[in-house]
């Protein structure tokens, strides 16, 4: 099965999130999960912050936006890339070392 567009900019933030040891989990979001919880939350030296993945030119919906910034509010970082910005992530790791 081949993979979305999508799956590949999440395989490439994972990939970074390893190399640098970041704790990180994908939250479950069914049943009494949260709905426009970003894809992937993380900590890391401290730090929480969480990744919205998104494929080419696609926003995050309204939940998403909605929880990107309730994490923005309690002085998390949230960050929404794609391909074109996954470098995004790294910078912001290496500000937390």
């Amino acid at each position: 099965m081949a993979s979305t567009p999508e799956k590949k900019v999440k395989d490439r933030v994972v990939k970074l999130l390893k190399q640098y040891g970041v704790y990180y989990f994908f939250p479950a979001t069914y049943g009494m999960g949260r709905s426009g919880v970003p894809d992937i939350v993380c900590c890391f030296n401290g730090n929480f912050f969480a990744v919205e993945c998104k494929a080419g030119n696609n926003k995050p919906t309204a939940l998403q936006e909605r929880e990107l910034g309730l994490i923005r509010e309690a002085k998390g970082t949230a960050l929404v890339v794609n391909e074109d910005n996954i470098d995004h992530v790294r910078i912001l790791i290496e500000e937390m070392i």
